[in-house]
């Protein structure tokens, strides 16, 4: 069972682009430590840490796993993520949490869109970085061109530690530049090895590379480059402990190789994780706020420290429950023991703890510092909650989420599902806190918004499979609005006679439009009580309920004074009845008189792309109704910023991913209500027509 020495954990999140053979990986290392008895495999959908039914189906992670192993007596807590652009949120949160990034890269593609998105998410947190170049064994795979494509496009400090025995078919093992020992394995995938001498053929290439990474280590540190001038070269104890420091503080990024599919160079992977790579004592304290005073506070890896644990994950499961996922920053959590959640103010009770492979639970009485586990069935907890040591509160940073990309309106198949509808919404987003879910009043959508197309329809699949609820998913309506541009000044009357008491309204309204965006203003101007006061209430609400929806297309009407000026009334047959129908009489007629004309939404939207794209990217935007307002440099991107109208927008995200080879993101939010191109009403209003016909 695990142990609690800080010094001997090991958090890695192995992350990379889609498909670039992360969950191989992680299912090589379970192999290899003993584990799992069997290696399994994406294509057959029998691996650890793609378990989800979704995952398994379309071949790819959709959600971050963590799993447990040891090896050589440390303990190892990987977290496989998500590498498709998509689901990349999970993967920017999971790296929040662990204290070096293993970033793999494919032999033969080398450097890809979201291999550059991870990296920069490492930068984000000042995360030490490892690279594993796998594939060795495809075609085309080449290490050192794949080691320039790191330098070029990530940084020029990435170092290899190894080079591949053998090309292509013929991979066989490694060399350790660090030890000068080489490594040979069968094909079989049994992962066994033997330790030999560099053949003579690497020979003076390896050691050129062994002098190469000395040199980098050494100039990393000043004590050792001293100590290297003196003697020309570095002790194997110097120069592991140098690279492990230069590691640590991200001045060198150690570039290892191997197979995560025939299961070669796994074992010198985990040997450099242990000897090279951090553990939680070498990572910088962290640091949150002090509960009751707002102070900037640190909490170190001290089991003896009061407890400091972040929720980073949530997985709802339809036998155990809600699933938390937390690592321990100080203290220790206890099984059978009360906690305080800092962010929500609220104790909880923890029950059973567990350790994590996949989806497999292992019980254990106690986590400590570094440590990551998992508790079910908290009542109050979400991704991104604190929970601490209720004698000395702690809230640490928020989580870092994303504005969703691409919105849709969703809506129950079955009529009635509605609260079955929300309740299932609600418990998927505490599984994936980057979906959004809002209601539009005026339009009366429910409003699903997510990172991509694909994320949205994964989320309603789930919502069938795991809650029983069947959705419609459809491009949500865009909240126009109607105005007028001219003055007008109508009679609005209502009169009725029957057999008994009738019915009497008679009011005069004048409208005027108002400044863009000052919403509607009703104005009582009557005096000589040519309309009794206790009717004018009833007059002003048939106004604004006729604002509700406009004499155009049916859409609400804004920024308009109406002022009740004249009008007159019946002794006998007046009612506020009488008075409101008339008000809506004639703010109906004044509004078809005084020049109606449809409003739009229009958004600030900032599109961060490749330089390389720029110009397609504006001439798209332009294409879209935009008005670009300027660009500017933003980090190795350009940041675009225009005012967009929100018609143009509904379907951008994939287009956007289109043009800049999927490097590009955007946000967007609300600015202000412009009016609508002449053509473009004219069809709005042909459409309102044509639904009112087929109603």
């Amino acid at each position: 069972m695990k142990g609690h020495d800080v010094a001997q954990i090991r958090n890695v999140a192995i992350v990379g682009h889609g498909q670039e053979g992360k969950t191989s990986l992680t299912e090589a290392i379970l192999f290899n430590t003993g584990v799992l008895t069997r290696l399994g495999r994406v294509e057959e959908g029998n691996t650890t840490t793609d378990f989800d039914e979704d995952e398994i189906k379309r071949g790819i992670s959709i959600s971050a796993a963590v799993a447990f192993t040891e090896w050589k007596g440390v303990t190892f807590n990987l977290i496989d993520t998500p590498g498709f652009s998509n689901f990349l949120t999970d993967t920017r949160i999971c790296m929040r949490v662990a204290d070096v990034a293993l970033i793999v890269v494919s032999a033969v593609d080398g450097v890809k869109v979201q291999t550059e998105k991870v990296w920069g998410y490492a930068e984000e947190y000042s995360l030490p970085v490892a690279f594993f170049v796998n594939r060795m064994d495809r075609e085309r795979a080449d290490l050192f061109r794949t080691l320039g494509d790191l330098r070029k496009s990530l940084h020029p400090a990435a170092i290899p530690i190894q080079i591949p025995l053998g090309t292509e078919a013929g991979f066989r093992g490694v060399v350790d530049l660090l030890s000068m020992k080489a490594y040979t394995y069968p094909t079989d995938g049994s992962g066994k090895f033997k330790e030999e001498e560099v053949p003579s053929e690497l020979k003076e290439r390896a050691a050129e590379l062994h002098h190469a990474l000395t040199e980098a280590v050494a100039e990393s540190d000043d004590a050792l480059l001293e100590r290297y001038f003196e003697s020309g070269s570095l002790t194997t104890e110097d120069l592991r402990a140098g690279l492990v420091r230069a590691i640590s503080t991200r001045r060198l990024f150690p570039v290892l190789c191997g197979s995560a599919s025939k299961n070669i160079g796994v074992h010198p992977l985990l040997d450099a994780l242990i000897e090279c790579c951090p553990s939680p004592l070498d990572r910088p304290p962290v640091e949150g706020q002090e509960a009751k005073s707002g102070e900037r506070v640190s909490r170190e890896p001290r089991a003896e420290g009061p407890l400091t644990a972040l929720v980073f994950k949530t997985i709802s499961d339809p036998y155990a429950g809600k699933i938390s996922i937390f690592r321990v920053y100080s203290g220790q959590m206890k099984s059978d023991s009360s906690v305080y959640n800092a962010t929500k103010q609220a104790k909880e009770r923890i029950g059973q703890l567990s350790l994590l492979r996949g989806k497999h639970q292992t019980p254990i009485e106690r986590v400590g510092p570094g440590d990551m586990g998992a508790v079910v069935k908290l009542k109050e907890t979400g991704t991104g909650d604190t929970l601490c040591d209720e004698k000395s509160p702690i809230l640490l940073d928020p989580l870092p989420l994303p504005t969703p990309l691409i919105s849709y309106a969703v809506a129950p198949k079955s009529k009635g599902d509605e609260e079955k509808l929300s309740g299932a919404l609600s418990r998927l987003r505490e599984e994936d806190p980057s979906l959004k879910l809002g209601r539009d009043q005026q339009t009366k959508e429910t409003i699903f918004s997510g990172m991509g197309k694909v994320h949205l329809e994964v989320a309603v699949d789930r919502l069938k499979r795991k809650f029983g609820v069947e959705v419609v998913m459809k491009t949500p309506r865009v909240p126009y609005k109607e105005t007028i541009r001219g003055t007008a000044s109508l009679q609005g009357k209502y009169k009725k006679q029957t057999g008994g008491r009738g019915q009497y309204g008679d009011c005069w309204i004048k409208l005027e439009p108002m400044p863009r965006g000052n919403g509607n203003v009703f104005v009582n101007q009557i005096v000589g009580g040519v309309i009794p006061r206790q009717y004018i209430p009833a007059v002003e609400k048939g106004v604004v309920e006729a604002m509700e929806r406009g004499m155009l297309a049916g859409y609400p009407v804004t920024d308009l004074k109406a002022s009740l000026y004249d009008g007159s009334y019946h002794t006998v047959d007046s009612s506020e009845m009488a008075f409101k129908i008339a008000g809506s009489l004639a703010l109906k007629k004044g509004v078809q008189q005084a020049t109606p004309i449809i409003l739009e939404p229009v958004m600030t939207v900032e599109v961060s792309a490749p330089d390389d794209a720029i110009g397609d990217v504006i001439g798209d935007l332009n294409s879209r109704r935009g008005r670009v307002m300027g660009v500017e440099a933003k980090s190795k991107n350009q940041a675009i910023r225009a005012m967009v109208p929100l018609a143009e927008m509904l379907e951008y995200a994939p287009q956007l991913r289109s043009l800049t080879a999927d490097r590009g993101d955007y946000t967007m939010e609300f600015s202000h209500y412009e009016e609508v191109p002449a053509h473009i009403q004219e069809k709005l209003v042909a459409g309102a027509k044509q639904e009112e016909q087929e109603d």
